[in-house]
């Protein structure tokens, strides 16, 4: 009996002694590599006409006809739209009337001037007529032609606000021309990265709706922020050739902003995510060293889309725990998978 209590007494006390085996705890990580391509950023963007040009009658009236539809192309000079001419032709018709009234009394008159015959003053009153006649029927003639409306530009008809029947009133615009020969796509941008992005700055716009990818131009950058958003719209020239980009489509738009460097001299960057920061304000990040975890302390820069700048305390080619660092802690054995970030 004492023998076996011995030896009971003796396994429990090797089981004490056993260090208990905890599994490694599984984390993503990133390999910390200089790649300009992370600095890349993804935002939805509009598709926008290069110009916008209204199109109206100079005067008011009824709208007798029109001869272009939505989206159809036209031509500087091709004729639009019409009014009823019916008033105006009348106008047109008076005033000739008036004209031709006036200019036979200087024709008759002409003679007994020249005779000596008819005052001065008389002969001055009847070129005057002969004057206001000939501007009032210049004016009738204008105002037929103001009637029809002519493209003043090529363009592409964008919006019809009006159709036969309707009365148009002076100035209303009847339609816009649009130039799509090249297009300019809207991005709004947050304030804190609206510096990274220059004139230059080089963009890819990819576009669903055509199923193809576009190289951007030149950025035009706005100077004055969205009051609610805090966000600044840019406009990214592209060029539109086969006219397959439309006003109003949707575009995701890739910027690099340190796109002009290569790998070899592009900065260091890891997702905001995984960066922490002590109670003194020193920030670190887990480094997966020999199967286990380590704090490294780490300065960081400037902010891009969702990944910040590593200016200090990172060579590259560490793997930097991006998930699961939340369970680990100094010395805590993980199980590494690598991100494909």
């Amino acid at each position: 009996m004492f023998l076996v209590a011995g030896m009971a007494l003796i396994i429990t006390s090797c089981s004490k002694q056993q260090p208990q085996q905890t599994a490694p705890i599984s984390v993503v990580a990133e390999t910390v590599s200089n790649d300009a391509a992370d600095l890349s950023t993804h935002y939805v963007g509009i598709v926008e006409e290069k110009t916008s040009t209204p199109v109206s009658f100079v005067g008011s009236g009824t709208l007798q006809k029109v001869y272009v539809e939505e989206g159809q192309a036209v031509r500087k000079g091709q004729l639009l739209a019409e009014m009823d001419a019916t008033q105006t032709r009348n106008m047109l018709a008076a005033a000739q009337a008036q004209y031709d009234q006036a200019t036979d009394a200087l024709t008759r008159l002409r003679q007994v001037h020249d005779a000596g015959s008819l005052p001065e003053m008389k002969w001055v009153e009847v070129q005057s007529q002969v004057a206001q006649a000939k501007s009032q029927l210049d004016i009738a003639r204008k105002s037929l032609e103001d009637c029809r409306i002519y493209a003043p530009v090529n363009g592409v008809v964008g919006s019809l606000n009006f159709h036969a029947g309707s009365v148009v009133l002076t100035s209303e615009p009847v339609m816009s021309l649009l130039d799509i020969s090249t297009v300019k796509v809207r991005v709004s941008i947050p304030e804190r990265e609206i510096s990274s992005i220059a004139p230059s700055t080089r963009s890819t716009v990819n576009v669903e709706a055509t199923g193809r990818s576009y190289e951007g131009g030149r950025i035009e950058k706005g100077v004055s922020a969205d009051a609610m958003s805090r966000t600044y719209d840019i406009r990214i020239h592209v060029g539109n050739a086969d006219r397959k980009l439309l006003p109003g489509m949707v575009a995701d738009v890739v910027l690099a902003p340190d796109g002009n460097r290569s790998d070899a001299s592009a900065p260091l960057t890891l997702p905001v995510r995984c960066i922490q920061q002590r109670s003194g304000g020193q920030r670190f990040v887990w480094v997966a060293d020999g199967g286990k975890a380590k704090a490294c302390n780490v300065t960081t820069a400037q902010t891009v889309g969702n990944r910040i700048v590593i200016a200090d305390g990172l060579k590259g080619g560490e793997q930097v725990i991006v998930e699961g660092w939340q369970k680990v802690g100094e010395g805590t054995a993980v199980k590494v998978s690598l991100s494909g970030k």
